[in-house]
């Protein structure tokens, strides 16, 4: 008798339906994957983000930094994980760059990720330094017109979101200027403040503590539109580089095939931590403007950047290796 009972409980557990025997998401601890060190905007946006999202879906939210080989390590460890929910990333444009400066790149940002939502944007500013006497965006070409690679200009990096900015400036306004990599963003600061370097794409937030004190020199914001933070000064678009908007974005991926209930979950968590009043503060004291969208706009938006970034990188003949 006993043994019939046990053979009946087991066939019935076994022809329960399988979401049935499956614990509804999230059951553990989600990961947010930084692919950058600790400090760097995906990490603040992560770190900001993570206790709230933990608080709306009752699990722990811990952030993990994987970084290296500009945010290829750590964007190809999420690529290869599980797509189950609890392995997600912040990214941002810089992998759409990096994924054509390295050879051998092993995962599509394109193919290998869910789009979840946008998440953040952050503004970039062509500063100068007042020593070289240009005041405007016009003074600038002019001055490279009539010394072709005279004019220097700094940034953290070869591949970095500051280079590709003006390596895309260049390319709308034919203009030839030398480029001179630090390694870190610190250095160059440094050395367009003491005028060893001309100019550079720095972000508005680092550089207006500068402007006001007259160390340099603001010149444009490669925004679509003007940044509340120096309403006065013009966009790049305005001056007439059409097709000058170069500012970073940062977004929320998870592995590519993640059920589609958990990416939309994730994402109608995420914009209304994205909308709170306290995260926008804090993002702006970050230097970042946060922002959400749908997958389907955030897919929309890595397309065009990865056209744009891929001609100019292949162009230019631009390696990081």
């Amino acid at each position: 008798m006993l043994r019939h009972f046990f053979i009946c409980f087991v066939a019935a557990c076994l022809s329960l339906p399988a979401h049935a025997q499956t614990h509804p998401w999230p059951a553990q601890t989600i990961k947010f994957i930084v692919p950058f060190t600790p400090g760097t905007g995906m990490d603040m946006i992560a770190r900001i983000v993570a206790p709230r999202l933990s608080t709306r879906l009752g699990q722990a939210v811990i952030v993990e930094n994987k970084a290296g080989a500009s945010g290829n390590i750590g964007a190809d460890y999420v690529a290869k994980a599980a797509p189950d929910g609890y392995t997600l990333m912040v990214g941002a444009n810089t992998m759409l760059m990096a994924a054509n400066l390295y050879k051998n790149v092993p995962f599509d940002p394109m193919a290998d990720f869910s789009s979840i939502s946008l998440a953040a944007w952050g503004t970039l500013m062509l500063v100068t330094n007042p020593k070289t006497g240009i005041t405007s965006v016009a003074d600038l070409l002019a001055k490279a017109k009539a010394a072709p690679g005279k004019l220097t200009y700094g940034s953290p990096g070869i591949g970095t979101p500051h280079h590709m900015a003006m390596e895309l400036f260049k390319d709308l306004t034919g203009s030839d200027l030398l480029h001179i990599p630090y390694k870190g963003s610190a250095g160059a600061v440094v050395d367009i403040l003491a005028g060893s370097i001309d100019l550079m794409f720095i972000p508005i937030h680092v550089g207006m503590p500068h402007v006001k004190a007259g160390r340099l020199k603001a010149l444009a914001v490669g925004s679509p539109k003007r940044h509340h933070m120096e309403p006065e000064l013009p966009t790049l678009q305005e001056q007439g580089i059409k097709g000058g908007e170069v500012d970073m974005w940062y977004a929320f991926y998870a592995p590519k095939g993640t059920s589609p209930a958990i990416a939309s979950r994730l994402n109608t968590e995420l914009r209304a931590i994205l909308a709170m009043p306290e995260v926008k503060t804090a993002f702006e004291n970050q230097g970042m403007d946060a922002a959400s969208s749908s997958s389907a706009d955030l897919v929309s938006l890595m397309q065009k950047d990865s056209v744009r970034w891929t001609a100019i990188i292949k162009k230019n003949n631009i390696s990081a290796e």
